[in-house]
This record gives structure tokens, sequence and C-alpha cells, in this order.
């Protein structure tokens, strides 16, 4: 069994990042809103970025970098665009989010 990281993309244009150890479950629950959190009032919301990892202890650690990067970054690796996510790595003057959405501007 593995463990996911997951980015979701909200009806407001935000996204969530998040980490499960059953991601079709996990999934459903944002969808449906019976996982109350940050997604639950910003439905509905889809799956931009699902990535495997084979300890818990990878996917939180992967969870918590996502969650430090900018908004262009994190759709640099919905896209996987890794030129542009090592681009924007070497230009970190941004601030990040670190409460696992960033918000539309």
């Amino acid at each position: 069994m593995g463990f996911w990281v997951y980015i979701l993309q909200c009806a407001d244009k935000s996204y969530y990042t998040g980490h499960t150890e059953n991601i079709e479950k996990r999934i459903g629950e944002h969808q449906t809103g019976s996982y109350k959190c940050y997604t639950s009032t910003r439905l509905p919301v889809k799956l931009a970025y699902v990535d495997e990892f084979p300890t818990r202890e990878e996917a939180l650690s992967h969870e918590r970098q996502i969650k430090g990067w900018c908004r262009k970054k994190k759709e640099a690796l919905i896209r996987g665009d890794w030129k542009e996510i090592s681009r924007l790595a070497r230009n970190a003057s941004r601030p990040s989010t670190s409460s696992g959405r960033t918000n539309m501007k």
C-alpha cells in the first residue's frame, strides 16, 4: 500500500494540498464535502495532481514542500513542467503559502 500526495483545484480557483493512504476515498470525501476542511466550502473540487510515495513520511514531506510553494510553482508541478519548477526555485523571492491553499490574485 502506498501513500498519496494530491492537489485539488477548488471552485474559486484556489488549490488545496493534502496526503492520504486511500486516494479514491479521500477525493470522494472532498467532492461530497464530507471531509470538513478548506475544500468543503469551495465545491466542486477537481483533482489537479497526484503522486504516490512508499511511506507516509515521504508523502508528508512532499506535501509540506508543496504547501511552501508559490502558486506558479504549484501550477508548474500540475503541468509537469520541471524546467519551470527549477527556474522558480532559483527565483524564490515570492512569499509562500503554508496553509495548503493558494488563492488566485
